[in-house]
């Protein structure tokens, strides 16, 4: 029970902390200069991704995308289409225009630092 609380306590973190970057997908179209976080909100290592960030980037712009919704899952398809990955998904996953991290442990975060420098300070 204490892990389910302090799960639902990290994901209201994020979304109050890191500034949701907001735009119009009527197409699901993956937009350019856009950092996309694929989440399950059922997923251990989301939640340490997202205490990451709010520890590390708490004002970094996302885009988040939460799979169980019908836009999330769309967009979720056509990163992995982006990036050939097949039937091998996993949450969480970022895209950040032509690289992707899916997973998280301390190298996805190191691998993080060096794939968000474009998108500091936008």
């Amino acid at each position: 029970m204490k892990k389910l609380l302090l799960s639902l306590i990290c994901v209201m973190g994020l979304l109050g902390a890191c500034q949701e970057h907001q735009t119009a997908q009527t197409n699901n179209e993956l937009l350019p200069n856009t950092i996309y976080f694929f989440y399950s909100t059922s997923c251990p290592h989301c939640h340490d991704a997202i205490a990451y960030l709010n520890k590390n980037h708490p004002n970094l712009k996302l885009s988040m995308e939460n799979v169980s919704t019908q836009q999330g899952y769309e967009l979720l398809f056509k990163c992995a289409e982006k990036f050939q990955l097949g039937n091998q998904i996993g949450t969480p996953l970022f895209c950040m225009d032509d690289k992707y991290i899916m997973g998280w442990s301390d190298q996805n975060a190191a691998q993080f630092e060096e794939y968000v420098k474009p998108y500091l300070n936008k």
